[in-house]
């Protein structure tokens, strides 16, 4: 947090731009003022030529003025204090005069910083950045004779924000990003296969594009290709199945996380409200959700309203006890927020988002969990998904899947989907491991029409008779 105004709040006027800002929320239940810098920039490598590059730059704010359940939000990509005005006469609109009951809802001030401010996007010239994504296409298509085509992909990203309160408390936070990838396509001439990885988060951007990281990610990529050239039809029907530990937390966010967001669950659209202080999984299982991880994709050193990250945890042994908050919905649910209130940009409003959402470790060695599996499927690797938040109804596909027999890894399989209830698949978790793992940093989430960068991760995990769409004939 910052007491000085900033350079950005001074382009909308400075200390008359927060005389607008008390006004316009004196009468508010909450608002906020949120201004933006940002840059971004993304390369494709493909096909053994430069497919696309881009850059953009942008500013804006938005203004925000909060009444009972309904929120006023006016933007514009116009820093000035004409501009501000204007949004503040929009969003006082809605303002009926009187305050609805209050609770404390303050935000406290951020503890301690989670990354770094470097501009990932500045920390390479734009000729060493193609270079370096032609080096990584050469690079993979060497590694195996079967190799036929490889994508390369890099974006970079800056975010330097600044949040104004009618309180007068100004917070300030510079967030970089970074997501590398490499895909791969292998062919025997009979079938094809096909393999990515990616990497990222938001550490000092130049120690992700190291030439260990970038090739460890091309030899698996080419690897996950290789094996879905060997891959047999995914059989179908009610199976125990075996999940890898870390990517395969994507369920875990999807399935279950949204459902575990505030205004779902006060609203109660989502299958888990009404069960707080319930059990809802065994005792083995304990779900947290914590934005404070160093350098991580989904941290944020203060939410986009000005609150600090927590580690909040949702499921403890196995009983709901926690949802994601933001202010709006703590408030009208009489609890504190969580740190979870998040937005794309300048143009969109907050809403309870995940930040980094994964299992706590059991006590089983997955080599123990393996073999008590006398059948079943193991799905290491998950592709695209889809959920209904109300029902907690998903499908997923596996892009890398094997058989379980007799408690061993067998024969690779293709076109195995998970098909499943979130809340039923938690309650048929039987075994968690000891070997917890995050993901390698490329989650984005999406909702309402907003993207996210998020981070997922899980040890690796039993369930029981999940049903799997297959294949085989």
């Amino acid at each position: 947090m910052t007491q000085i105004i900033s350079s950005d709040l001074d382009k909308l006027g400075g200390a008359a731009a927060l005389r607008v800002i008390a006004d316009t929320l004196a009468k508010a239940d909450d608002g906020e003022l949120f201004i933006e810098r940002r840059q971004t920039e993304s390369f494709v490598y493909d096909d053994g030529r430069l497919r696309s590059a881009s850059f953009d730059e942008s500013e804006g704010f938005g203004l925000r003025a909060v009444s009972g359940e309904t929120a006023a939000y006016a933007h514009s990509s116009d820093l000035s204090l004409d501009a501000l005005k204007r949004s503040a006469a929009t969003s006082v609109s809605i303002l009926n005069g009187g305050r609805s009951a209050q609770i404390d809802v303050s935000p406290a001030a951020p503890t301690r910083k989670l990354y770094g401010s470097d501009n990932p996007v500045e920390a390479m010239g734009f000729a060493a950045k193609v270079n370096l994504l032609e080096a990584v296409d050469k690079f993979t298509r060497a590694l195996d004779p079967r190799v036929t085509q490889v994508s390369a992909s890099m974006a970079m990203d800056w975010q330097a924000i600044t949040i104004a309160r009618a309180d007068g408390q100004i917070y300030h936070d510079v967030r970089p990003l970074v997501r590398f990838g490499v895909s791969a396509v292998t062919s025997d001439n009979k079938t094809s296969g096909q393999g990515s990885h990616g990497f990222g988060g938001r550490g000092q951007p130049l120690s992700y594009i190291t030439e260990e990281n970038w090739q460890a990610a091309a030899r698996e990529a080419v690897r996950q290709a290789l094996v879905a050239l060997d891959a047999g039809p995914a059989p179908a029907g009610e199976m125990d199945v075996l999940l890898g530990p870390g990517w395969p937390g994507i369920l875990l966010h999807e399935a279950i996380g949204h459902g575990l967001e505030g205004d779902f669950n006060r609203k109660g659209t989502s299958a888990f409200a009404g069960l707080m202080g319930q059990r809802i999984a065994s005792e083995d299982v304990t779900v947290v959700d914590d934005g404070t991880l160093v350098d991580r994709r989904g941290s944020i050193s203060i939410d986009d309203e000005g609150t600090s990250p927590n580690c909040t945890t949702l499921i403890d042994r196995g009983i709901l006890v926690g949802f994601m908050q933001d202010r709006m919905n703590a408030r009208l649910s009489g609890v504190k927020p969580t740190g979870n209130g998040r937005r794309q940009s300048y143009a969109h409003v907050p809403l309870p988002r995940m930040t980094n959402t994964y299992m706590l470790n059991g006590n089983r060695h997955p080599d123990e969990i393996l073999a008590s599996m006398k059948k079943g499927l193991y799905a290491k690797s998950f592709g695209g998904g889809q959920v209904d938040i109300t029902s907690g109804k998903f499908v997923f596909t596996c892009t890398e899947a094997y058989m379980i027999e007799d408690g061993k890894i067998g024969q690779p399989v293709k076109g195995a989907i998970l098909i499943g209830a979130g809340a039923e698949a938690l309650k048929q978790i039987s075994m968690v491991g000891n070997d917890m793992a995050l993901d390698p940093g490329i989650g984005t989430c999406g909702k309402a029409g907003q993207g996210v960068p998020v981070g997922v991760g899980q040890p690796t995990l039993r369930i029981n008779n999940l049903t799997v769409g297959g294949t085989a004939t």
